[in-house]
Formats: C-alpha cells, structure tokens, sequence
C-alpha cells in the first residue's frame, strides 16, 4: 500500500524543467513568481547527496544540503516548499532512498533522472541509462515510493519504438509514482531535432497517471499562450518549460514573455538575497542575454568575478548593499542572542565567541604567530590544531579552515592573557622586528619541553547561522565554521 502526501497536484500545471547549473534557487523563485506552478531543482547526485548535511541557516532564511567539502549542494526555502521538486540522479535503490528521506521535508516530491543523455549521468548508470535498464527502474521507483511520504515521479526520454515507450511507461505506472514527465526525444537526439508529439500523446493515452510533455521549447513553444498548445498536441496532462524558461522564465506569466532586462534584474536580486554562486549567477544570464553575450553588457558580465560585480553592471549596487547590511544585521543578532561574550570552560576545552578579521592585524603578524611565539619563549611545543566535526551549541563565522585555526588561537591567546597582535598593542617583543617588517629568517627559541594543544571544533549541524557573508569572495557554497574552541593540554 502506498502512503503518500498528494497535496501537490500534476494535471493542468506548467514546470520548471530540471536544468543544469539553471535549475537553482534564485531562478525557481523567480519562476514561481512568473506563474510556474511546480519547479524541478537541477539533478543532483545520490552519491554527493548521501554524504550531505542537512543545516537550517537561520541569516538567509534557508534550509542547506551541505557536503563535506562545504558545497551547498541544495538550497532551498519555505516560499518553494510546496512547490519544489528534488530531482535525483542515481542508479541504486538504497541509495536513492538515503537522498530521499534526507530531504522529503523540505520538499513537495521526489524525481528520479531517467532522460538526460549526458555523459555525467549516463556513464555511472544513471539518466538516460536507466532507460536499457527497466528491472531498476521498477527497483528505484517501488524503493521511493514506499519509503517516503511525498510524491515520487520521474523523467524519462522515448524509446526507440512507440511500444517500448508504451511498455516501459505502463511498467512505471505500476510502481506507484504520482506521474512521469516524457521528453519527447530520441537519447541520441539533440535540442535542434524536432520533437515527436505522437509519442507523448501514446503514453498519455495508456496511463491513467498524469503525464508531462517535456522538449517543446524549439519548435512550439515561443510565448505564454503556446504552452496549452504544446498541451493539446501531446494530450499531456501537463507541461514542463527547459530552455524556453531558461531564455526568459517570465514565458510562465499570462502575458510572457516580458522584456528580458527587467527579469535579468529580478534573477539578480534573488541571487544576492539567497547568496548565490557568483559562477551560477553569471551562467544563468549568459543564457537570458543570449545574442547579446558578447555586447558591452555581456562582457561586462561575463568579467565579474562576484556578486557585487554582477549588481554594479545592472546598477544594482544599492540593492546589493542593503542586502549585505541587512544579512550582516541578522547574523550580528543571532551572534549576541546565541554565543557567549566570556570564555565557558568545559573540562580542558574552553569555547568562545571570536571571529578572526585579518584587517584587525598588521599585514604579516596573525594570533597564531603570536600563539607559537609565546609557547617558544615558555618553552612549549608548538601549537597543535586540529579540526574536529562536531554538532556544537555556539557558532561563529569562519571564512575557511585556517581562519578557523586563527580564531582558536585568538582564544587561546585571551583566556592566557598574552597579546594577540591587533593594530593598536603595544609591542609585546613576542615577534620579532624582522618578522613584524615581513623579513625572513628571524630566529627563535626551539626549545620543547611542554605540549600546547589547540582543537578547532567546526559545526555539523546547529541552530546558528550557517552560510559565510560575501562568500563569492572565496567559495560562495562554504557553510559558516562555527566554534573557535581550544584545548589546552599543559602539562
């Protein structure tokens, strides 16, 4: 028996295809907001997912997916919650039911990728792949369809022959998904060949689950109103937008599509409010420019390197300020509501709320050079860090692993009461004239005879802000590390 959620509905609606690089937050919303009534997220892969941590980021309002190399894989928020549709790329049932259950919360149905001829996807058994493969079709989809409480659907292309599309469809209706979305195309066929109404038409026609006509974009759909067009040509249930909403997503709208400078503009402000990659902001409008790519505008796009960038060609840099202001506003009060002002001693491990901002420091002096210059002069070993993952209570943020390691040394430095080389001390002599000018080969004590050991315990999952300001400065995708802790181990 199949017990699922059917709130969402797939007859008579119009979709965000699942795009690559397209498929992310900002344009789901902007789809939305267009008229879309459901959006696909881009294919994702079951293997990355799997190792995701699911992390509520409470500055930009968020729910984030995020991998062990720090990657937001997926992003999504409460205004697409019962419109968003997590499509998966994979070729093994337990595994796909592991991405599944990590993300059906936050989600209004379950897609599995069985179209996309890409190599990316093919070569690992999964897309178009699937499609020689009906006995793990069944598997995947009969594994989802029992093991999550939302609706589980999938994408698939056409088959060789009209009957083998027929069967196979027929063969996934009986698994027990809410619907199929059909490409309308061969796997080895191309957007610039046309597309074959009469297949989709003939699955439409042998299920009784709804249908979703894909692959119209070139051919049949160039405005709002030719979308129930396409409908009635396949006889589909429903339609599903690619690169027709990708060139312009206000083609959702009764009267799209409108001009595309005004919907590059609304892409640009969600991009900046949800923090988007600056790399994926500059892709998705070289798609909306098109013809224009290599006009003084879309080179001028096409150079900028973040978001900030992005915003001035648009004369956005307003916007874009008042944005970060307000994100800096929020984290600044999720900050002084959530972490300690005074060291919490716990055992040998002490936790603070310490940010490193290397503008607070002359160019070629850092806490940590402090840090290793007093355990010298105590004749200590020198500072250890080690970084540990771990679900903490305070959080603070940290750009990367070695602002991490500066801020745990900034601990350490205050609960010991040594300066910490800020503009502003006094000389304390721990660094030498040579290295306080940036000279090499300044000499120090060598001598060893106690052990200083300073853990960085970093966040897997906590209720603090979890997404680094002005992050397309480094990796826009890098959660917030959290904790600046220390261990002192002195013996």
């Amino acid at each position: 028996m199949f017990v699922v959620s059917l709130s969402l509905s797939f007859r008579n609606i119009t979709a965000l295809a699942p795009m690559v690089r397209v498929g992310t937050l900002p344009m789901r919303l902007l789809a939305l907001d267009y008229g879309a009534d459901v959006v696909y997220c881009e294919e994702l892969i079951d293997i990355k997912m799997a190792q995701c941590q699911r992390i509520v980021n409470d500055v930009l309002e968020t729910v984030d997916f995020v991998a062990p190399d720090e990657r937001v894989m997926f992003r999504t928020c409460e205004r697409e919650k019962d419109s968003v549709i997590f499509q998966m790329g994979t070729a093994d049932p337990d595994r796909a039911l592991t991405v599944a259950q990590l993300v059906e919360k936050d989600v209004a149905a379950i897609d599995v990728n069985m179209g996309c001829p890409k190599e990316y996807s093919t070569k690992g058994g999964m897309g178009a792949a699937l499609l020689s493969n009906p006995d793990k079709i069944e598997a995947i989809l009969k594994k989802l369809v029992t093991g999550v409480s939302v609706p589980v659907t999938c994408k698939i292309r056409i088959l060789p022959s009209l009957e083998e599309t027929v069967s196979l469809v027929q063969r996934i209706e009986k698994t027990g998904v809410a619907a199929v979305a059909v490409h309308g195309r061969f796997k080895d066929e191309r957007p610039t060949h046309p597309i074959h109404c009469d297949y989709i038409q003939a699955v439409a026609q042998a299920v009784s689950i709804p249908v979703i006509a894909n692959g119209g974009s070139l051919d049949l759909v160039k405005t709002n109103s030719d979308i129930e067009k396409f409908r009635k040509a396949t006889g589909a249930s429903s339609v599903m937008l690619a690169r027709a909403a990708m060139w312009n997503p206000s083609v959702f709208c009764n009267q799209g599509p409108l001009p595309v400078e005004k919907v590059m503009e609304e892409y640009i402000k969600y991009a900046i409010r949800y923090d988007n990659h600056a790399f994926n902001t500059k892709y998705c409008l070289c798609q909306m420019l098109r013809d224009r790519v290599e006009s003084p505008l879309g080179k001028q796009v096409q150079a900028a390197q973040t978001n900030a960038e992005i915003s001035e060609a648009y004369g956005l840099q307003t916007f874009y300020q008042e944005i970060q202001q307000d994100l800096q506003a929020k984290m600044a009060a999720l900050q002084s509501s959530n972490q300690p002002n005074k060291p919490i001693m716990d055992g040998d491990v002490t936790t603070m709320a310490v940010k490193f901002e290397r503008r607070d420091y002359p160019p070629q002096i850092t806490p940590k050079m402090f840090l290793l210059e007093w355990s010298r002069k105590e004749k200590l070993e020198q500072p250890q860090y080690e970084t540990v993952r771990k679900t903490v209570t305070f959080s603070l943020c940290s750009k990367s692993k070695k602002f991490a390691e500066q801020a745990s040394a900034i601990v350490c430095l205050r609960v010991l009461g040594v300066p910490e080389g800020r503009i502003g001390e006094e000389d304390s002599g721990l660094v030498c004239k040579r290295k306080r000018e940036g000279k090499p080969n300044c000499s120090g004590e060598e001598g060893r005879s106690k052990k200083l050991h300073v853990d960085i315990l970093q966040e897997a999952e906590a209720p603090s802000p979890t997404v680094e300001m002005n992050s397309d400065e480094q990796n826009p995708a890098t959660p917030l590390k959290q904790v600046e802790a220390l261990r002192e181990a002195l013996s």
